[in-house]
């Protein structure tokens, strides 16, 4: 039988029919489970999906449940106020949220990041420890000369989907701070989760999705296919010359071909360093000539290759906006929609004059996202343990623009350096030792 209910009456057990309202109001791009996830459970209570849909016949009936222990009864609660589904991604223009209203009240200046954020970028961490050992197991099986078969990255990919379904920034953050030998490992992962998070606001559905967040993991196999006498271990492959460095795109699409993987999958591959504009490489293909996943893959993996070349994610995203004709302006609108106006991973400057680093986004204000400060320039001197939420923060302090560690006095660098990574591991331990370049 189906109950249509609060979103506040939700309760563990219960099995969803449907949540009502626009998708991009809710986390969940499933449609119909059952509710066994605490952290699920957190987020579509804190959701503006106005009603949900239960089936009693498949999980918990609210009528037949049990009643709560008796307790004083607590003073009257507001009135829920629901709030309007959120609309689909706008231009960078639109994104920017008016100033917020002047409210009585204490700013959200916290002492330790929310659970929430803390347990994502945990997840994360799992995540990208499993992740880059099966893919540079799947990568060296290429270099042997052996097919991968779907069951040997499907897990990979689920397990990206999942943790993007659960906190989509946590992951690609955290890949912001990893700065090791497994740079193409890395690098895979990383693109794979950016193209899952945008086909996610892309309303691609379950198979689509899988087939962008694959597409996203092998885009650059071709590297591993390289000839070792022309490309050993070690040796970034982008500073080959043009003709070996370009070889990579045909060897991993007739790889995937091979593989007898997905056929949308090989195209983006051929496809993800070409241009709207007809000038990129290797076809010089353009417009509608690429496929969706080609025009995809070209934004996700230039984001990830310019944010792990050192620029600051927000500057990576800026930079692909001022090239005109390299990308799909729409789908390069729904991707910083996506990422947020200050991606994850972002150093900022405050208007206190402080450094922080973005640990987490907003969905209703892009721009004013969970922010951990780490340094005072001022007075040159490192900051510990403080968390602002800037969209609650009643204007005690604002983002005025990109933050730089290189900008500082030279002896105040290394200083820097050392409170941005501290600031980090207290959210993600496992991104020890990279947070230091990500500025």
């Amino acid at each position: 039988m189906l109950k249509r209910i609060d979103p506040g009456d939700v309760m563990l057990g219960m099995y969803i029919h449907k949540l009502e309202g626009n998708w991009f109001s809710h986390p969940f791009w499933r449609a119909r489970f059952l509710l066994t996830d605490p952290d699920m459970l957190d987020r579509l209570h804190a959701s503006y999906v106005p009603a949900v849909i239960i089936d009693t016949e498949r999980g918990i009936d609210p009528d037949a449940a049990p009643a709560r222990a008796a307790s004083p009864a607590p003073p009257p609660a507001p009135a829920r106020r629901l709030l309007p589904a959120r609309p689909a991604p706008l231009p960078r223009d639109v994104l920017v949220s008016p100033p917020a209203p002047a409210q009585a009240g204490v700013a959200r200046v916290l002492s330790a990041p929310p659970g929430e954020v803390a347990r994502g970028f945990g997840r994360a961490s799992a995540l990208a420890e499993r992740g880059v050992k099966a893919v540079s197991g799947a990568f060296l099986e290429m270099r042997l000369g052996k097919a991968i078969t779907p069951a040997t990255i499907s897990p990979v990919i689920n397990s990206i989907i999942t943790s993007v379904q659960t906190n989509p920034f946590a992951f690609n953050g955290l890949m912001r701070f990893r700065r090791d030998r497994e740079d193409v490992f890395r690098h895979a992962l990383a693109t794979s989760a950016l193209m899952i998070a945008l086909g996610r606001n892309l309303r691609l559905d379950p198979i689509d999705l899988h087939a962008a967040g694959l597409a996203g993991l092998l885009l650059d196999a071709g590297i591993c296919l390289l000839p070792v006498e022309v490309a050993p271990e070690g040796v970034d492959a982008r500073t080959l010359p043009a003709e070996i460095w370009h070889s990579h795109v045909q060897l991993g699409h007739d790889f995937i071909v091979r593989c007898r993987l997905s056929d949308t999958v090989a195209r983006a591959c051929l496809e993800h360093h070409e241009r709207i504009d007809g000038t990129g490489w290797p076809n010089a293909i353009g417009g509608n000539g690429l496929s969706k996943l080609g025009r995809m893959a070209a934004i996700c993996d230039s984001y990830d290759t310019l944010a792990a070349g050192g620029s600051n994610p927000a500057e990576a995203l800026r930079t692909m906006k001022a090239d005109v004709g390299a990308f799909d302006s729409e789908l390069l609108a729904v991707f910083e929609a996506t990422v947020g106006v200050w991606p994850t991973g972002s150093v900022v400057a405050l208007r206190s004059g402080r450094l922080a680093v973005v640990l987490d986004q907003n969905r209703d204000s892009p721009d004013r996202p969970l922010v951990a400060v780490f340094y005072d320039p001022a007075n040159a001197r490192p900051i510990d343990t403080v968390w602002i939420d800037l969209n609650t923060c009643f204007g005690a302090d604002a983002i005025t623009g990109a933050g730089s560690i290189d900008t500082l006095p030279e002896a105040c660098r290394a200083k820097a350096a050392t409170a941005l990574t501290a600031a980090v591991e207290r959210v993600a331990p496992a991104a020890k030792g990279g947070a230091s370049q990500a500025a």
